[in-house]
Parts: C-alpha cells; structure tokens; sequence
C-alpha cells in the first residue's frame, strides 16, 4: 500500500509513485503508525478461539484443508482468475513490521498481527469475509519479520511460518482462493539498489532462499493457492534507503531490468521445487503496481515452463486525494468516471496475452467503519470494469469497511454493494450477461455525471477555450480544489464554490474561491492560478499576479512569480508550491526577466484560516 500517511487512514502501506520517478518515500510504517480503537478488538469467543495453546495450533497447521489441495492443471490464468471472484486482503496483519522484537523460535507469530493495531486473526473472521461476498483472500506477509537476515541466515522461523498456514486453511475451510506474498517487508528491497555489488547479490540469495522455503513448505496445496513476487516493491522502491543506506543507484531504466530479472528469479525458483509448485499459478509484480508503469512497453513479463499460469498484479488508488486523503471528499465527474475506465481498459493489455490481471489493492479512505461519501460510485464503476475484463479486484481493508469485532461488513449500502458481486450472486448469470450488465452500468453512470454536471460549475472544462483558475489544497489536506494541471471544476471538497473564468484574451481577470461551506482552509500546502489551454491556444503568452486577497484583504507578495508550464498545456504561476526549489529554464515574465522570481509568493501567515480567496491577474499574449 501507500506512505505513513495511508497507515493512519486506511492502514495501508507504500507510498505510490508515477513512472517519472526514480524512487518513492519511506516505509510502510512502524509499529507506532497504526493503533487499535475500541472497535479493532474482537469479542472475547473469537480472541480465545485464535489464542489457544500452541500444541493446537500446530495441529491445525499440519493438517492441511481437503479443499486446498487440489491441483487442477488444465485451468488458464484466464480461467481461474474468472474463478477468483470477489477478492479482500487481510491488511496490515502478517505484513505488520516488527523483525526486532521477533525472536526465532520463541516468539509467538500471532503477536506481529497486532503491531499495526490489528486483532489476531480468527476462523470467524475469515468465514465472516467469505459470507460477505469475498471469495479470495490476499495474506499479505512479511517473512523477515522471522528472520535473521543480517547474519546472513536467511531461514524462515518455523512457527511463522506454521501461522500463515493456519490463517491459509481457515480461507480454504471456507472454499476461497489464497495470495500470499513478500509485502514490503522492512524495506530490504532496497538492497537491490546498493552501491555494493555484494549487498546486491545478498538481496537475491535472500529472495531466492525465501520464496524456495515458501514454495518447498507449501507444496501439498492446489490451485486455490497462489504465490505473488512481491507488492508495490518491484520498480522505483529498489532505490529505497530502509535498510541499505547507500541504495538508490538504479536509474529507471536499470529499475525496469531488474524487476524483470527478480520476477524471473520468482517464477524460476517456484518451478524448481517440482511437484504442485511446477503448475502453480504465480502472481508477477507490475512496475510499483502502478497500472500507466506497468503499461510501458519497458515492462517485460518473465517466461515460464508451465504454460497460462501467469498472472500480474497492479494497484488502484486514483485519485489519490481522493482514495487516500481527506482533502477531495467526492468522486463522481465525468472526468473521474472517464480516467478509471481508460486506466482500467488498458491493462487489457496483458489480458489479450493470455495473463489474468488482478488488481491486489484497491480502496477509498474510510472514517473508522464508515464509507466516504461517493464510495458507492466509486466501487460500482470500479467492480464493473472488473466484471467487462475479467479482472480479479481485491479491496484493501485493515478493520475499515470489514468490522473485525462483527465479522461483516457493518454499513448495509457497503455490503450490499461487495454481497452482489460474489461469485455465488452471480452464479445464474452467464459470462456474456455479467460483461453485458457490467457495460451498460459503465454507460449509464457515465450518462448520469454528465447529466448532473449542472450550474454549481462556473465555467465547464472544455479543450475548445481556456480557463482560469485557483488550484488549492490547505496544510491539513482536508480541503482541495482542481488541485493539478487537468482543469476539473468538479474536483472539489464538498461545499466548497468557486468562481472561474474563460479567458479571451488580452486583459485583467479575477478568479476567487470560497470555503466556508467547506469548513475552511487551515493553511496551504500548494497554491497556483492555472489557466487550461493556454499554451496551446495562446503560445508564449504571460501572466501577472496584480493583487491576491485572503478573506477580501489584499495580502502583502513576498516575491514575482513567472510564468511556466508543466505538462505544455497549463499555463500555471505557482502561489505556494516548496516542491520546486528553482526557477525553471524556460520561465516566462512580463518584463522578460525571472531574477528573484520564486514558486512561493506569499506569506503562509496570512493563510491560517482561509475563508475566501481571489487572485486579480493580467493575462498578455504573445506580441
């Protein structure tokens, strides 16, 4: 999953990157990032069921569930990913980070479940997320947890492993599919990007020695079993610094090469220990999961001996200040509905190849059990394109929509929503009626935003005129507007208004925001006028802030801004951004010079609490 930030909302884990950069941010958290509430806890028959005495647990572990063991080796990856349905992980749970506390064969395994606030994990909680319309369980794991890789020893600890085997058989016993993976996992992938040729070799031993005890341990089970090479590691993230502080020597190029080279590794190693492992489904990483990377004909899959039983795995969290933040607080425009439709198409890519796609975490930021407001379109569009391609979705969940304590899914709309795609609500449908049903609901929600696209909207986002605008997220990220260089007027914190203007030409303009119906913005993390189109409908043209207000009093600029463009459509001046540290080469001003010109032009003092405010500009073509 996501960044620290992510950890505290939905308890995920990595931060996402584009394929523009060459690394990501920090780790997936520490055991101080997440804490159980009141509700995280289960009741005292589910806890004890789960803490019983070691001599059961063992038992339970040796004797492997019936139905996971059989190995069906006709099926495709097309097929069993068909098979799969309706997919859940078991977030923040055995991928839950706190190797320094573990000790090797005296630790008990079930107390890593609760270092990112989770309860342990019961049979209850399991069939719970089966009768809710689940039908696959993603384990995500992370195995140094038991592991004295540092010396070298890269031996997994019995007892942990005996545990995920238990939590796989209470998935089997309940009749769904299981993934299990190496998640984050401290951040050793790091290593692959050490400046030592030696640490590099170190990362493959260990991966190598790991996924071979992993495949060795677990070879018994059928095809309702299935190894992933990892999680959102394979790409930028080889350049973390978690573990080896000299990493982050791959250029991306070199990134691309070697997430090839380790999912080969992966689907090699797994073959090589024989038996139900030689036909097993395998689970390939897509480039940080991310699905425009991922795309990139940079991108190889690995080869395989056994024959369509890859499948790849990539994320959805878009947009992520919607998914993952608090600052958008709606989801539902025409541009939303067209962006994850056209994401989603596109992994059909490898779908046309024979690969089943599954998409191992996706998720909308939730207030303790309840939805956020437009998850329902959300979801519904989402596990439509699901059903037109025939991908596997998995939503990410830590205790969020799914209640541990109640074993459900607590809000009735929610579980609703997730019961009537199960595989058994959908059982007296064909395949063509499911693809059928699930293009029409595309069509008509699409339709309906079009529709409601109503007079709330200044100016309405068109590619035949320009547009000026104030994009805008407060310090807090709970309030946000437009805030990127696609102008979307909908893209917007509940209540907040905002008045654009179409710009035609020569002139002064004004453009104003108004948030008191949104709560107000406590401070700013970025701030920029932008105008759409301009650059290409008015080539070479400037801009000059003349007056900004914060609340109707003007506020005193603390430097000229310029003129730029990011993308070569937007024309932006950036009010607020302290990402950009310099003035980029091919900046624009008035009076032809950018000296002493900055990307920050304001005091960050007069914006503590923001109830309106209005940039005055003049707008000059190009003479």
């Amino acid at each position: 999953m996501k960044d620290r930030r992510f950890m505290t909302s939905l308890c995920a884990g990595i931060l996402a990157v584009s394929c523009g950069l060459s690394a990501c941010g920090s780790g997936e958290g520490s055991s101080s990032s997440a804490s159980a509430d009141s509700s995280a806890v289960s009741d005292t028959s589910t806890v004890s069921e789960s803490n019983s005495d070691s001599a059961a647990d063992d038992s339970t572990a040796d004797s492997a569930s019936e139905t996971g063991q059989e190995m069906r080796t006709e099926l495709t990856a097309l097929e069993v990913a068909k098979l799969m349905g309706n997919g859940i992980n078991l977030g923040n749970t055995m991928e839950a980070y706190g190797h320094g506390s573990y000790v090797k064969g005296e630790s008990d395994p079930r107390d890593c479940e609760n270092y990112w606030g989770q309860p342990d994990t019961t049979k209850a909680m399991i069939e719970g997320m089966k009768a809710a319309g689940f039908d696959s369980l993603r384990i995500p794991v992370a195995w140094t947890n038991a592991m004295a890789y540092e010396t070298g020893d890269y031996t997994i600890d019995e007892l942990y492993l005996d545990r995920v085997e238990e939590i796989m058989n209470y998935a089997f016993d309940a009749g769904m599919y299981v993934i299990i993976n190496d998640h984050w996992d401290g951040g050793w992938w790091g290593m692959f990007g050490s400046a030592s040729e030696e640490t590099q070799k170190q990362a493959m031993d260990m991966y190598t020695s790991m996924w071979t005890q992993i495949a060795e341990r677990y070879n018994k089970y059928g095809d309702l079993l299935i190894f992933e090479a990892a999680n959102e590691e394979l790409g930028d993230r080889l350049n973390d610094k978690d573990i080896a502080k000299d990493s982050g020597t791959l250029r991306q190029s070199a990134c691309y090469k070697k997430t090839t080279e380790i999912n080969q590794k992966f689907v090699d190693t797994v073959r090589g220990t024989g038996g139900n492992n030689a036909n097993r489904f395998l689970l390939i990483a897509g480039y940080n999961t991310d699905i425009t990377c991922t795309t990139d004909d940079k991108y190889v899959m690995p080869t395989d001996t056994a024959k369509n039983k890859l499948l790849i795995s990539v994320h959805y969290y878009t947009p992520w200040n919607y998914c993952g933040e608090k600052a958008l607080q709606s989801w539902g425009s025409p541009t939303d509905y067209e962006e994850q439709n056209r994401l989603l198409k596109s992994m059909t890519k490898f779908t046309d190849q024979g690969y089943g796609v599954v998409i191992g975490e996706y998720a909308v930021l939730t207030n303790g059990h309840t939805p956020k407001n437009d998850s329902d379109k959300f979801y519904t569009n989402f596990l439509n394109n699901c059903d037109l391609y025939n991908y596997v979705p998995m939503l990410w969940d830590c205790n969020n929509l799914y209640d541990k304590s109640e074993c459900k899914i607590t809000d009735e709309s929610m579980a609703k929503l997730f019961a009537d795609r199960s595989l058994s609500a959908q059982s007296g449908l064909s395949d063509e009626e499911v693809k059928k049903n699930a293009q029409e609901g595309l069509d008509n929600d699409l339709a309906k935003a079009n529709e409601e696209l109503s007079g709330d909207i200044s100016v309405p986002a068109s590619d035949d005129y320009a547009v000026a605008w104030i994009m805008y997220t407060s310090k807090d990220y709970a309030v946000a507007y437009c805030a990127g260089d696609v102008y979307d007027p909908t893209s917007a914190t509940a209540g907040l208004k905002a008045e654009n203007v179409k710009i035609e030409g020569d002139g002064t303009y004004e453009v104003s925001l108004d948030f008191t119906a949104a709560g107000k913005a406590k401070g700013v993390a970025f701030s920029a006028l932008g105008i759409s189109n301009a650059e290409t409908l008015f080539p070479g043209c400037v801009i000059k802030i003349e007056e900004i207000k914060v609340n109707g009093t003007p506020i005193t600029m603390t430097a000229p801004g310029y003129t730029s463009s990011d993308d070569g459509k937007c024309t932006r001046v950036n009010l607020y951004n302290e990402w950009v540290k310099s003035v980029p080469k091919d900046a624009r001003s008035f009076d032809g010079s950018t000296d002493n010109a900055s990307a920050v032009i304001i005091n960050t003092n007069d914006f503590s609490s923001v109830e309106t405010l209005s940039v005055k500009f003049t707008f000059k073509t190009a003479s």
